[in-house]
């Protein structure tokens, strides 16, 4: 047990000085990217913003119906079955009527659902709804299953867009995860403007260009929208018409730019080949009639168009300042999410705060550390003082493997890193005391080491594999702070483990061959 390789030395002095060097990295620039690593700060200790999301899948639910209902009218218009008051109510139900010769062959349809069979099968998978029927009436809804993959379809879009949206602001390190069904958590450390972000992820930003109509009153083909509120450009509803030209979809880019001929901000977009296609074609037909320019059903601006555009660029114009161009800019380049999104928590740590919990941390780290040390050296000597470097050495292993890994390190982090020194020394008293009782009943103290080391392994495995067990309960089904504790927790585990049991152990062989001869070493 106590008997170690030439090799087995040189392995654990690589691996000292290896992860000694990632620790050091954290003070010291290197130009190689492998050592150039960190580790990044969590919200708690560098201030930022935390933000909860939540999806309303509401009118997510609305538009797959609408979709649903549009194909199954086209569907039986080629199976020459005619379709009576169909319709989406407000239950998110499609309904409808059919003749009563056509509700068998229906009702076939709506159930099959073997592919190859029904032509419509991969547009419309019938097990993702639930059909009711009631003499010739059908009604349609989304079954739970269905009703799950939408939710989880809309959820990952809209990480994927938030996503976008932060990464386009350059915050450093976000981290954006789901939470549930229809909860986004973005924590974004170290961001100088919460409000910004909150107004930017807080969009849809649904784009769409549609000609005002002439009416005076609202009607099948239009609506009445409002102008986005401007002091310097306010005016009133109109109507505009409800078929779109073209849609934010159809953006290939957007750039704030100073129109040099109106000294004014506007917003510069160029289109795709059928953006441009659709475009070119509305305002060629279109000279002399006003656009509207419609974001998340607000009017931005209504420009008369004057000529054709049919280079596949233009122009968003509506008062804006630098930072609303900018920001507007964003939202078209990253697109439109899914469904609207609530914040229904927040919470921003100022950098000052963060700082004092640093602090406070690494006092709490400094004051245990030299408690134990001290306590060490009082109660085991020389052995004591082989536990506190083998210590130091677990905690350099520690930061340096968290380093290569690049992890975020929270305040709950660094209480998980404390309870690894308190369970470092845990292990060498356990040894230790092991080793005296040994040598009581051996008089060889070769042998009296080596007994104890064996018979302490044990009682000091099973100790850490129970507290590991708890870490990794804690990362799988704990969030945020607390999947930070489990983190340093565990790998302070392993790391304990090797520095009891390579490290120390080394040292006390190294030790004792040369005094052997000596009573009373412990």
């Amino acid at each position: 047990m106590l008997y170690f390789s030439r090799t087995k030395i040189i392995t654990v002095i690589l691996i000292s000085i290896i992860f000694s060097f990632f620790t050091l990295s954290n003070f010291t620039k290197f130009d190689d990217n492998l050592f150039n690593k960190k580790i990044n700060l969590g919200l708690d200790l560098q201030g930022g913003s935390y933000l909860l999301l939540e999806i309303d899948n509401d009118p997510v639910v609305v538009k797959d119906l609408q979709n649903k209902a549009t194909l199954l009218k086209n569907y039986f218009k080629e199976k020459k079955i005619k379709l009576l008051n169909l319709k989406v109510s407000d239950e998110k139900i499609i309904s409808f009527n059919v003749d009563s010769n056509d509700v068998e062959n229906t009702n076939k349809f709506l159930e099959d659902k073997e592919e190859g069979i029904n032509p419509y099968y991969e547009k419309f998978k019938t097990y993702q709804y639930d059909i009711v029927l009631e003499g010739n009436k059908f009604e349609l809804k989304l079954s739970k299953y269905g009703l799950v993959l939408l939710k989880n379809s809309s959820l990952d879009q809209a990480i994927e867009i938030v996503r976008r949206r932060v990464d386009e602001i350059g915050t450093n390190e976000p981290n954006i995860l789901k939470r549930g069904n229809d909860r986004i958590l973005v924590e974004l450390p170290g961001l100088d403007d919460p409000m910004r972000i909150k107004n930017l992820l807080g969009k849809t930003a649904n784009l769409a260009f549609r000609f005002v109509s002439k009416s005076s009153e609202e009607t099948f083909g239009n609506e009445l929208l409002e102008f986005d509120e401007n002091p310097d450009d306010y005016e009133d509803p109109v109507f505009v018409s409800k078929r779109i030209i073209m849609s934010g979809e159809n953006l290939l880019d957007a750039q704030p730019r100073m129109d040099s001929e109106t000294n004014q901000t506007v917003v510069t977009f160029t289109l795709d080949r059928v953006g441009a296609k659709r475009f070119g074609k509305a305002t060629t037909t279109g000279i002399g009639k006003q656009l509207a320019i419609v974001l998340d059903g607000k009017i931005i601006s209504a420009p008369v168009i004057q000529d054709a555009i049919v280079s596949g660029s233009g122009q968003i114009t509506g008062g804006f300042t630098f930072q609303t161009a900018t920001d507007l800019a964003l939202l078209l380049r990253s697109g439109a999410l899914p469904a609207p999104m609530n914040i229904i928590e927040e919470r921003t740590v100022g950098p000052d705060l963060g700082e004092d919990s640093i602090k406070a941390g690494l006092m709490a780290l400094l004051i245990g550390f030299s408690l134990v040390i001290t306590f060490m050296l009082a109660k085991y000597k020389i052995f004591g003082l082989i536990a506190n470097t083998a210590l130091i050495l677990n905690l350099l292993l520690l930061i340096g493997i968290l380093t290569l890994f690049e992890a975020t390190l929270t305040l709950p982090g660094i209480a998980g890193i404390i309870l690894t020194v308190g369970m470092a020394v845990d292990a060498n008293v356990l040894i230790f005391e092991r080793i005296k009782e040994e040598k009581l009943n051996e008089k060889n103290q070769v042998i009296a080491f080596d007994t104890g080391y064996n018979k302490s392994k044990t009682a000091v495995l099973d100790a850490n594999i129970t507290t590991l067990i708890a870490a990794v309960i804690l990362f799988f089904l704990g969030s945020g702070p607390i999947k930070g504790f489990s983190v340093t927790l565990g790998v302070g585990i392993f790391t304990t483990l090797f520095s009891v049991y390579f490290i120390a152990r080394l040292l006390t062989s190294l030790y004792l061959m040369k005094n052997k001869n000596k009573e009373n070493l412990i």
